[in-house]
């Protein structure tokens, strides 16, 4: 799935372990999804890592993904400002969710016995087919 979402970028130097301030994210429509970084650029890299991540994690628990924000809703003070996120969680799965998962399946013995012989990939063909079937881009 696609999604965009607001955050609230907002420069810090109250940390004394930050002596050079430090970008806070925080998404106001997702509980517990902030993040830092030392730079802004950092912090955006973060931020749509953080999103991802937080994202997936619903989707798999079967959380009910609340719909963003309008932008222009948000108050920020003098130190902040909001600027948008995208994430695609497809796209990070492809990423970071290389678990090999068995799966078995039932074929007449005829056609095995045809693959055997000329050293077919099953799973190979399976996840070709799957790609296809289900219309998803192959960017392993």
């Amino acid at each position: 799935m696609k999604y965009i979402y607001p955050a609230v970028f907002t420069f810090d130097t109250s940390d004394e372990n930050f002596p050079n301030g430090v970008y806070l994210v925080n998404f106001p429509d997702l509980d517990a999804c902030h993040t830092f970084g030392n730079t802004l650029e950092e912090a955006y890299n973060m931020a749509e890592d953080v999103l991802n991540l937080t994202l997936w994690d619903m989707e798999e628990s079967k959380e009910n993904i609340p719909a963003p924000s309008n932008p222009q809703n948000i108050k920020c003070n003098e130190n902040s400002f909001v600027s948008l996120i995208s994430a695609d969680t497809l796209a990070y799965r492809k990423l970071y969710d290389k678990k090999a998962v068995k799966k078995t399946l039932t074929i007449p013995a005829w056609l095995n016995n045809l693959a055997l012989e000329r050293n077919v990939n099953f799973s190979n063909i399976l996840q070709n087919a799957l790609i296809k079937e289900l219309g998803v881009e192959n960017h392993s």
